[in-house]
């Protein structure tokens, strides 16, 4: 039998045929290498009382063509890439966490920017006393202390516009 190279120039019109038949015109060059292997496999496993090689590499890289085609369909199925549309609606959801760190903020005018920092982190972050030491690198009982002296100054300010 011929050499893989002899048989790519020969086979290589059949190959781009079988492209042509299946209506592949994404991702060509993956289906020109899809072909490359499938007459590489049907050269290994070819039997020559079975009869000729030429229907044989058909029938096989048409058939390789087409499982190929089948993963690649199942894979866009299972794997949804969203249109532009659904980033900007998430940009858009932003929005609302801004506005509450703003309102947040404005509540936080008479504390000292360390309690300012355990309210961000409590109620926007949705921290714990121990996220908030580690992320801040100080101890827990200096988060807590900012936490009390936080609260009592947000009750008495809220006490006052009663």
């Amino acid at each position: 039998m011929e050499s893989f190279d002899e048989l790519v120039v020969q086979y290589q019109p059949m190959i781009h045929k079988i492209i042509q038949s299946l209506h592949i015109y994404r991702n060509e060059d993956e289906f020109y290498q899809t072909g490359l292997i499938a007459l590489w496999e049907a050269k290994q496993s070819f039997n020559e009382s079975k009869g000729s090689f030429s229907n044989y590499a058909y029938a096989y890289i048409k058939g390789k063509m087409l499982t190929q085609m089948t993963r690649n369909n199942q894979h866009q199925e299972r794997h949804v890439f969203p249109e532009t549309e659904f980033w900007e609606c998430i940009k858009d959801q932003e929005s609302p966490l801004f506005l509450e760190k703003e309102t947040i903020l404005s509540y936080c005018e008479c504390l000292t920017k360390k309690e300012a920092k355990w309210v961000l982190a409590s109620f926007v972050e949705q921290l714990t006393n121990k996220e908030i030491a580690k992320k801040e690198n100080v101890s827990l009982s200096a988060v807590k202390q900012w936490k009390s002296g936080a609260i009592r100054k947000l009750r008495e300010k809220i006490a006052i516009h009663q």
